[in-house]
């Protein structure tokens, strides 16, 4: 996702004014997000994560996210201090069997990872992470669109890695994008991962979105202090996906 990812922050007030800065807050983070997400020259890290070739061959397990710019690691000095680098320090700490592949690639949408699927699962791939959509919401792309593409995707892998355990991601987008969408497009992510057997994480970027200290001068892309938050938010659910057997 480019400049158009999304997040809250609400302090516990007295009721009214929580609402007003729930308002205030969700309004400013999509304003930021909507000049960012439009944005979509592919970084060097990017590149390099688009263009490195599958391997599958090797025997070793792998966890791949599939994303876009928050998976690719936009705007960080390097691609490992993305969240998906973050979460292959935990399961080296963890002492898991497992190798991290960032799939990540900047500005992507649902039917650029449908078209780029079959490709990417040339990698071996155990563990499947999905992180798209947030750009498609961001463009006012229709919600069943949007939803026929991830399915497309989770079928895809299914089809070729049909023992795969299957990971989402969640996003959102505010309000002002109008109540309806706002909510169908939420309702994407725990209707997919329901539908699939998937391990839902219900937002991404939970404690990071809209907090300046923990983004870029964007507002929309982590720091690396960021992504190791947004790192957390992912490993509270992955841990426990990689700890259970098929």
């Amino acid at each position: 996702m480019r400049r158009n990812e999304i997040s809250c922050k609400m302090n516990i007030i007295p009721r009214s004014i929580t609402r007003m800065r729930f308002s205030v807050s969700i309004f400013m983070v999509t304003v930021l997000l909507f000049a960012a997400c439009n944005n979509n020259k592919p970084s060097q890290d990017d590149a390099q994560n688009a263009s490195a070739k599958p391997d599958s061959t090797s025997t070793e397990k792998t966890v791949l996210f599939f994303g876009d710019s928050l998976t690719a690691g936009y705007g960080l000095d390097d691609a490992s201090q993305a969240f998906p680098g973050v979460v292959q320090n935990k399961i080296d700490l963890a002492k898991l069997h497992y190798k991290v592949i960032n799939a990540g690639v900047s500005g992507e949408t649902s039917a650029g990872g449908k078209g780029r699927i079959n490709w990417i699962l040339k990698q071996k791939v155990d563990v499947f992470v999905l992180e798209l959509g947030a750009n498609d919401g961001l463009r006012g792309i229709p919600v069943h669109e949007t939803i026929q593409n991830l399915q497309s995707i989770i079928d895809t892998v299914k089809a070729k890695y049909p023992k795969a355990k299957l990971v989402m991601l969640g996003m959102q987008v505010p309000p002002n994008m109008g109540t309806t969408y706002a909510y169908s497009f939420k309702a994407i992510f725990p209707g997919l991962a329901a539908k699939n057997n998937m391990a839902l994480v219900p937002f991404l970027l939970k404690g990071v979105g809209g907090v300046p200290s923990l983004n870029q001068k964007d507002g929309i892309h982590p720091t690396a202090e960021g992504a190791k938050i947004v790192g957390d938010n992912v490993w509270q659910v992955l841990q426990g996906v990689l700890l259970t057997r098929n």
